[in-house]
């Protein structure tokens, strides 16, 4: 017997499968009973045909909107929760990236302050280490260099030291006798009435130097004063060095 076909499907469901196994079924039994053996061998008893109850079709029938609804929901849910999971990363990576950063500037600022601390104890270290060297210069330098009394023999070996330096030739006593012969030993005389005093440029000092000759033999280290002591002695020693040879081989006026 031919399955009824329903609207709207065009494949039998599970459930129409079954139900047309039940009615095959139902009409085999109907046909074995259409004859009963009766009382007698040959006899047939008629069995009333009854009338075929309607077959209940059971199916179900699927709700494809709310399927469709509950798929796109759960697609809903499903993308969101893809999204937050994907925005928890990124914010845990941006979190961590910072972290990292701050931690990097943290210790980079540190490298740097103690560079730069180290910088300044060198700096420091340095800087004392020149002002110890400079001290100790000095100390040596004053503890090498002769302190000369302020009279008239240590003006005569100040100038000496200081000619020696220079490679300007004298001695003790060449100095001393021509110092006595035109000052008597007196680092302000000065002379008023010889002719430079008649030219207007009188002899000073201990050895009586006129300006133009104490300016044009100064020796570098000594002072520009005229009356200086060792400032004249040593001008007047480098002039006779010049034109006479040394000091010492000055006997009279020259």
């Amino acid at each position: 017997m031919p399955v009824p076909r329903i609207p709207g499907y065009s494949r039998l469901t599970k459930t129409h499968k079954f139900s047309a196994a039940g009615i095959a079924a139902a009409g085999a039994a109907a046909l074995a009973f259409a004859v009963v053996p009766g009382q007698a061998e040959g006899q047939a008893t008629a069995v009333k045909e009854l009338p075929a109850k309607p077959v209940a079709w059971s199916h179900q029938v699927v709700d494809h909107q709310a399927q469709h609804e509950s798929l796109v929901q759960q697609s809903e849910l499903a993308s969101q929760q893809a999204k937050e999971e994907a925005a928890a990363k990124k914010a845990a990576e941006e979190a961590a990236k910072k972290k990292a950063a701050e931690e990097a500037a943290k210790k980079k600022a540190a490298e740097e302050a103690a560079a730069k601390k180290a910088a300044e104890e060198k700096a420091a270290k340095e800087k004392a280490d020149k002002e110890r060297a400079a001290k100790e210069a000095a100390s040596r330098a004053a503890a090498r260099k002769p302190v000369y009394a302020n009279n008239l023999d240590g003006w005569i070996k100040e100038s000496l030291a200081i000619m020696k330096e220079k490679g300007i030739p004298g001695s003790y006593n060449g100095i001393y006798r021509n110092l006595m012969r035109e000052s008597s030993g007196n680092p302000r005389a000065i002379n008023l009435w010889d002719i430079n005093a008649q030219n207007g440029i009188p002899s000073k000092g201990l050895l009586q130097v006129i300006d133009p000759t104490f300016k044009a033999y100064h020796v570098e280290g000594t002072s520009w004063d005229i009356y200086d002591p060792v400032a004249n002695i040593t001008a007047a020693c480098n002039y006779a060095y010049h034109r006479y040879g040394s000091m010492d081989n000055v006997n009279g006026p020259y």
